[in-house]
Formats: structure tokens, C-alpha cells, sequence
């Protein structure tokens, strides 16, 4: 039951190699099947946001260890993302077992964010969860695991202040484009896809006020659904360029392998605004607005990773919080090595048990083969006699075992055991 963890997030790699290693739904889909597939994981779970690329797995029996599986998961990504091994290797991260458990808890309890206590990554977690579900990819560790995950979060935000007025990588963006123009009620915005992180832009661009709100997404329902409900304007996808005119600030969140604002199209639409001043946020990863867009006069370009200073405010506001919710997070993890433990055991117990069934049933063949004076009735009650024994011997750790929590946590090094009563072994 050995849990390996590897990935990569905001911390330990530049956004230019986030967005070459993340993960569609139908990749994290293909992967999944394909680490199983080959026999690298016997469960899998792929974790993917603008922020992280996580791969979670529970190695199959044969596998010689923890670490060589994370080795196999590691090339696997590498080659997967068409990536050379020796660039992913300084930014992975590498965990097994409780650390890859509290890994994960930390990252459901916004602890493990770039903005501290978000929001939105238990939504994102549920779903990654949910598709690995439906695709057969988990079992019941990471059923377990993820389950518990989902439990934590919840508790976090009900028990601790930590996502008190929550700040997402939306907000942040929001709160950029008010640093730049100050108050944005005589501003305009135009947004750039209307999935989950476009209309908390929209919502949070309305409640400032601000003067004109435009949406634009390849599927236009989902663009005038979106509008309908914020009294926004209905951008054709097919009219971008010339929509580039009209809006003070861009903000730009489209799942998209490629950029889908050019540099060319920014400076036509600079000739056509008279050079006016123009920001861009773009929360896209892989990134939305061509870097070079950059390098023009008067336009101001911002990605994800240019929001650590407001990052680094709302950590300010919200460490104080940090304590209480670790602490959450150490109780759910030692109810997982608890759950956990408790299953090994449980193993080991049935384990045993087939053992001294079958060791019992091998002593009464040879030893009662030199009593022919006992009667087929002393042998059936010598028998049961000794059934009886071997029921009063295991009777006691199986009880620990269902009513004392704390020694299921105890339990360690199962494999000893094990070794020590050939459990693995056939009949000596």
C-alpha cells in the first residue's frame, strides 16, 4: 500500500515549464491509462492547474520499491510532454507515503497555493478526482486518500479564517488592473474565456463597478450565458482582434495550447486606439498572450507568476491562520496512517491466519497418523481443540485492531512480521 508523489508547482519551476508539463482533461485521462497500462501504477490520479502538475500512484505489488516507481513516473512524464528528462529533474518534487499524504491535505487546505487558503483548488482537486474515478484509474488508497483530502478542505474553511474574503489567482488579477488604474467604475474590461476563473474575474470586475464588461469564449453560449447574468456585452471569438480596441484591461483565461492574442494583433489594435494605454492579465497556463505582445509602447503584460507580491500580501493577512489549519491537516493525516495501518494489519492478520491454518492441518496429518487408537471422534475433537487455540490466539490482536485507534498507528513494519512467520513463503 505504498503511495508515491511526484510533480512539480509554482515553487520549483517557471510558468515557461509549467505550461509544457500540464495536463487537458483527455491527457490526464491517457496518462492515467497509460501508467497503468504499462505497469508502472496499480492506481493513478493525475492532478493538473495553472499552478501544479502532480501525479499520484500506488505501485503494483511487484514493484522492487517506492523510489524506483517515482524513477519509472518521472521518465514517464518526460516522455509523455515530449520533455527531456534532465529538465523536469530540478523541479520535481518526490513524496511517498505520509509526506505525499500531507502533501496532498496542505494542497486541499490552500496551504500549498500562490494565493494562500484559495478556493478554488478543492473544486479543482473534486474534479480531478471525479474523472480519475469514472476512468477506473484509482482504487481504495486513493479513494481513501482523496476522499480524506476532500474532508480536509472542507473542515479548513469552516474551522479557520484562512480563506476569509478568499483571494484566486482571479482576484489577484482584478486587484492588479486596480493598482494600474485605480478605481475601475469609469473603466472598461474585456474577458477572454468563460470558464471557472472567467467569471470570477467578471464577478469581481462588477462588484468594483467597473463601467464596461465585454466576454468572449469559442463556445458563445457559454460566453452569453455568462453575460446574461452580469449585464455584460456578447463578444464574437471570430471578432477578437478588432474587440482589442475598446478595453483598458484584457484579462485572459482560455484553456489553449497556443496563444490566442498575437503580438500582430496588438499593435494593429494600438494604431487603432492611438497608442492608449493597454493591460493585459493573463492567467492562462499554458500562457494566452504572445510574450512579445511585451515589447510594445504602452502596453503593460502580466502572467501568473507576476502576481507574487499580491500573493505575498494576502499570505501577510492570512498567516496567523497557518497554525490552525496544520494542525487539521496533522489530524487527518494520522487518521489516514491510521486507516491505513490498520488495513496492512488487518492483512497480515488473514495472512497469518491461512498460515497456522495450513500449518495446523499439516501438523494433525502427522501426528495422528501414529495414534491409530484415537477414534475419528477424539480426532474431530482434537481438531476443533486445536481450531479453538488458534481462534483464542488471534482473537485478541484483531480486536485491538477494530477498537484501539491509536495501535493501529503503531503498527510498523508490517513486513517484518512477515519475514518472521514466512507469510510470503509457501509451506516450509
Amino acid at each position: 500500500m505504498e503511495i508515491v508523489l511526484i510533480g512539480l508547482n509554482h515553487r520549483t519551476a517557471p510558468v515557461e515549464l509549467r505550461e509544457r508539463v500540464s495536463f487537458t482533461q483527455e491527457a490526464a485521462k491517457l496518462a492515467s491509462e497509460q501508467l497503468r497500462s504499462q505497469g508502472v501504477l496499480s492506481e493513478t490520479l493525475v492532478l493538473s492547474t495553472c499552478n501544479r502538475s502532480e501525479l499520484y500512484g500506488v505501485p503494483p505489488e511487484s514493484a522492487a520499491s517506492a523510489k524506483e516507481s517515482a524513477g519509472a513516473m518521472e521518465l514517464f512524464l518526460a516522455t509523455f510532454h515530449q520533455i527531456e528528462p534532465a529538465v523536469l529533474n530540478d523541479s520535481l518534487y518526490r513524496h511517498y507515503d505520509r509526506e505525499a499524504v500531507r502533501h496532498l491535505f496542505r494542497v486541499a487546505a490552500g496551504l500549498d497555493s500562490m494565493m494562500l487558503g484559495e478556493a478554488e483548488i478543492l473544486g479543482q482537486i473534486r474534479e480531478a478526482y471525479r474523472i480519475a474515478v469514472d476512468h477506473g484509474g484509482t482504487g481504495p488508497v486513493l479513494n481513501r486518500m482523496f476522499q480524506s483530502a476532500l474532508e480536509v478542505g472542507k473542515r479548513v474553511r469552516a474551522e479557520t479564517q484562512i480563506s476569509t474574503r478568499p483571494m484566486s489567482v482571479a482576484f489577484a488579477g482584478v486587484k492588479l488592473a486596480e493598482r494600474i488604474f485605480g478605481s475601475l467604475r469609469s473603466h472598461s474590461a474585456l474577458i477572454l474565456g468563460a470558464g471557472s476563473t472567467g467569471e470570477q474575474v467578471v464577478a469581481h470586475l462588477r462588484d468594483r463597478g467597473i463601467s464596461r464588461l465585454g466576454v468572449a469564449n469559442r463556445s458563445r453560449q457559454r460566453a452569453v450565458e455568462l453575460a446574461e447574468r452580469f449585464g455584460a456585452d456578447v463578444v464574437d471569438w471570430e471578432a477578437l482582434d478588432s474587440a482589442l480596441i475598446w478595453p483598458d484591461t484584457v484579462v485572459c483565461s482560455v484553456a489553449s495550447s497556443e496563444p490566442v492574442v498575437s503580438r500582430a494583433a496588438v499593435r494593429r489594435a494600438m494604431a487603432a486606439r492611438s497608442n492608449r494605454s493597454l493591460l493585459f492579465v493573463d492567467l492562462g497556463v499554458p500562457r494566452n498572450v504572445s510574450p512579445g505582445v511585451a515589447d510594445l509602447y504602452n502596453v503593460y503584460l502580466y502572467g501568473v507568476d507576476d502576481l507574487k507580491e499580491i500573493v505575498e500580501q494576502n499570505k501577510r493577512a492570512r498567516e496567523a491562520e497557518i497554525p490552525k489549519v496544520e494542525v487539521l491537516v496533522e489530524e487527518h493525516v494520522t487518521k489516514f496512517e491510521s486507516w491505513q495501518a490498520g488495513v496492512e494489519a488487518g492483512a497480515v492478520l488473514r495472512e497469518l491466519r491461512s498460515r497456522l491454518g495450513a500449518e495446523r492441518e499439516a501438523f494433525l496429518r502427522e501426528r495422528l497418523s501414529d495414534m491409530p487408537h484415537l477414534s475419528p471422534d477424539d480426532k474431530r475433537r482434537i481438531a476443533a481443540l486445536m481450531d479453538e487455540l488458534l481462534e483464542r490466539v488471534l482473537l485478541e490482536p484483531a480486536a485491538q485492531l477494530k477498537t484501539v485507534p491509536d495501535l493501529r498507528r503503531k503498527v510498523q513494519n508490517l513486513e517484518a512480521l512477515r519475514d518472521l512467520f514466512r507469510l510470503d513463503q509457501g509451506k516450509p
